[in-house]
């Protein structure tokens, strides 16, 4: 996946550690959210279409396929996740973000929109874990596997094993996954200990109390709200969308044919012209 055209590759020291992102555009700043074991490249295609009229700012959050380990006392919890955003929108000074999430990304996004509203001026979730279904489905199995010593090492080995890997990969989404791309998703976890020792606490902590705590609390929120969901996602099941978007203050949902979880990989130009039209 080439790096979209015009986009400068950039490093910031917060507090959790250093985070590499990718910057593109001038204009109201949007920040992307990725998910487990995928990094910012997620949004190439929606940060191409977005960023001749928005700043577009993509990380590489501590999600387990970033290559800088975070320091050894981070606090990679969901809620030590939505403050290390917060404290990457600080450290950059920006006002009124867009923040857009997918995946377990869109759940820290939720963690963080009604932890730390005060530089956020909407939310945008493609396909996520919400309510209860954090993690979802069969990824519960994981949680407390990562919480035995070498458990995550064990849950990645198979992944050294490319056909598998890819295989694990391609319910995601229905544009044809790169090979290499999956790889140098994995790579990290699968070489680096103190990578692997972050997707360990990352995956331990994952707990349906955070979200539905986030959606208690989003119910009493104007904080404008957009949901761009793929509805024959079964990962992610159109219920939780409507369901979100019946109980928010301030909530609508747009459905986006043809894709699946990742979104913005199966659609880019479709999220990107949602995202540009509620930005605006």
């Amino acid at each position: 996946m080439a790096m979209t055209q015009g986009t400068q590759r950039k490093e910031i020291d917060l507090p959790a550690g250093r985070i590499r992102y990718r910057e593109a555009g001038e204009g109201k700043p949007v920040v992307f959210v990725h998910g487990f074991l995928v990094d910012s490249r997620l949004w190439d295609g929606v940060v191409d279409r977005l960023s001749d009229r928005f700043r577009c700012l993509a990380p590489d959050w501590p999600m387990g396929a970033q290559q800088i380990a975070m320091n050894p006392d981070a606090d990679l919890s969901p809620y030590g996740i939505a403050a290390t955003i917060a404290s990457f929108l600080d450290a950059l000074d920006l006002e009124d973000v867009t923040i857009v999430g997918n995946d377990s990304g869109g759940a820290m996004s939720q963690i963080l929109v009604t932890r730390h509203p005060e530089r956020i001026g909407r939310l945008v979730l493609t396909n996520c874990d919400t309510h209860e279904n954090f993690p979802p489905g069969p990824f519960k199995a994981m949680v407390p596997l990562a919480k035995i010593p070498g458990g995550m090492a064990a849950l990645a080995a198979p992944f050294r094993i490319g056909p598998i890997a890819r295989l694990a990969f391609k319910p995601f989404a229905r544009t044809p996954f790169p090979p290499e791309l999956i790889e140098s998703w994995m790579r990290p976890s699968l070489s680096d200990a103190a990578v692997r020792r972050d997707a360990s606490k990352l995956v331990s902590g994952m707990s349906k109390r955070y979200t539905l705590e986030a959606a208690e609390k989003l119910r009493s929120s104007q904080l404008p709200l957009l949901l761009t969901w793929a509805p024959k996602d079964r990962i992610f099941p159109l219920k939780y969308a409507e369901r979100l978007v019946s109980e928010a203050g301030n909530a609508r949902l747009v459905q986006i044919p043809d894709a699946a979880t990742f979104v913005p990989l199966d659609q880019p130009g479709l999220v990107a012209e949602e995202i540009a039209k509620f930005s605006a």
